[in-house]
């Protein structure tokens, strides 16, 4: 595993809704470098940038045109390279959002992927060899081109999907992984990671990376697909990091990811923390933890604690961490995110509990999503300090309520949620049991109970109790100085913890 990985905390940028330096209401390559000094000052040091490729944003750049060349309302290719090259003068790494399951039917590939002429594109997509067949178990785009067949899409319909080739062949049109064009697909794919990683990118999250072989229930053929991408990069770029949007860590990392994202959907529970009905983190004291710490114990015994399960504040494809709690909530709940195992992962604004923008028309394909898609909010300028262009303008509509955070009133207000954030990611950083590849015993993680405790590491003991009621628990150690709290913090009796209501706290254990 790349060593930088070791203790990163990443910021995930939506590159659309950061920062606008020319002034066409769009965020831009530019406003990520101008504000890099924010982000280190925070205390996060590795970036998650979203797609950035060239695109015709019909799904916010999930939809590739060109996997060589920046998007140009984000900038060049050059303002890509300094933007690595200022990182690494920073101590700071940057990753890209690579998405090699499928591309927009504007590029190339597609294109000639639809003549009637066979030719080195032909199989670079998902095709059935008749028009009156679709592919089973996907949506497809027929009735296109000159050349008889359906093609599968992976989502939206001006998605075609890459082939790399079905596991289980059960058509004769389905090619096996070794067949010369799901081979080509990989190739190719590993082109765009090597010309990327040449210009300086220090690695890639990968979307849907679990979806890319066909037919392949168990996820073999994936598997199998990602370990030639792992051995490529150990030969060529050792230093790279590939992270996965599987939520099958045992998986992911058995193919060569270092890292997986615990995903908001599927079996990880994850929903239940931070939103929903009864989010656990909810002072309401409603919520239910044990799915959650059930689900990751068997992560973590799936793969021997090999590689980082990455837990996020959230991302561009959710609702924001604070639609659901409020910001003395959210204090409580970063104490966790940033105390558990893994690097742990920032969405732009959930620093400062920017809101969810409700009743938005939907753009570039967000639809739902669009609401916590909205433009940072930086000061009480004009855009809230994000564009100089009219407010009509803007990629997406700000939140207009007179109270609405801002960066600058909380940096300069000693109790916001920034500055226990920041506070966090420096307790984090100077403790060691607290870091990424510490280890984790959870002591109380009952069903429908509070509080919530663990230990990382050998010496430190995580006590968390976001509820509005006091709670006790017995504890097999003894708590001593506290190197972190947040409320009244515990007391500690004869082998009993008890905590205050709406408490947490970090504390070393007693020899």
């Amino acid at each position: 595993m790349p060593q930088w990985l070791d203790n990163a905390v990443f910021y995930e940028i939506y590159p659309q809704s950061f920062l606008d330096t020319n002034a066409d209401g769009i965020g831009d390559i530019q406003g990520i470098i101008k504000k890099l000094s924010y982000i280190k000052e925070l205390g996060c040091n590795a970036i998650w940038i979203n797609p950035c490729f060239k695109s015709p944003f019909l799904d916010a750049g999930y939809d590739v045109s060109d996997y060589y060349s920046c998007a140009p309302r984000y900038g060049s290719n050059e303002d890509l390279k300094e933007l690595f090259d200022k990182a690494h003068s920073m101590d700071m790494h940057v990753i890209l959002d690579l998405v090699p399951g499928h591309t927009s039917v504007e590029h190339e590939w597609f294109k000639k992927s639809c003549q009637a002429e066979v030719n080195e594109y032909t199989d670079r997509y998902v095709w059935t060899d008749s028009i009156w067949e679709h592919p089973e178990g996907m949506s497809c785009l027929s009735g296109i081109s000159s050349r008889d067949g359906c093609c599968g899409v992976n989502f939206f319909s001006h998605q075609p999907a890459l082939n790399y080739g079905f596991y289980n062949i059960t058509r004769p049109w389905q090619q096996p992984t070794d067949a010369e064009g799901p081979k080509a697909t990989l190739e190719e794919m590993m082109n765009v990671m090597r010309f990327w990683l040449g210009l300086g990118c220090d690695g890639f999250r990968v979307d849907m990376a679990g979806s890319l072989v066909k037919n392949d229930p168990e996820s073999k053929g994936t598997i199998a697909l990602w370990q030639k991408v792992r051995a490529f990069l150990d030969a060529e770029y050792p230093n790279a990091a590939i992270i996965s949007e599987w939520g099958e860590p045992d998986k992911s990392l058995l193919g060569g990811f270092h890292m997986d994202f615990v995903l908001h959907f599927g079996p990880s529970k994850y929903w239940e923390l931070f939103r929903g009905e009864n989010p656990y983190f909810s002072s309401r004291g409603t919520g239910d933890i044990s799915g959650f710490v059930k689900r990751y114990l068997e992560c973590c015994e799936r793969t021997n604690n090999r590689g980082l399960i990455c837990i996020p504040s959230g991302n561009h494809d959710m609702d924001r961490i604070s639609r659901n709690l409020s910001a003395d909530e959210l204090k409580i709940a970063f104490a966790f995110i940033l105390s558990m195992p893994g690097a742990p992962f920032i969405y732009y604004g959930d620093e400062i509990g920017m809101r969810n923008v409700d009743g938005l028309v939907s753009v570039e394909g967000g639809y739902g999503r669009v609401c916590a898609r909205t433009p940072m909010q930086w000061d009480t300028s004009v855009n809230c300090g994000f564009s100089s262009a009219p407010a009509s303008s803007l990629y997406l509509s700000q939140d207009d309520s007179a109270d609405r955070p801002t960066v600058s009133e909380q940096q300069s207000d000693e109790t916001s949620l920034y500055n226990e954030v920041k506070k966090l990611i420096r307790v984090r950083n100077s403790t060691q049991g607290l870091q990424s590849n510490s280890s984790i015993r959870f002591i109380y993680a009952e069903q429908n109970s509070y509080p919530l405790s663990y230990i990382r590491g050998e010496d430190i003991l995580v006590v968390i109790n976001p509820s509005d009621k006091p709670c006790e628990f017995e504890c097999d150690v003894v708590p001593d100085e506290a190197i972190y709290e947040i409320g009244s913090g515990i007391k500690y009796s004869d082998g009993v913890v008890s905590c205050s209501a709406r408490s947490c706290g970090f504390y070393k254990i007693k020899k």
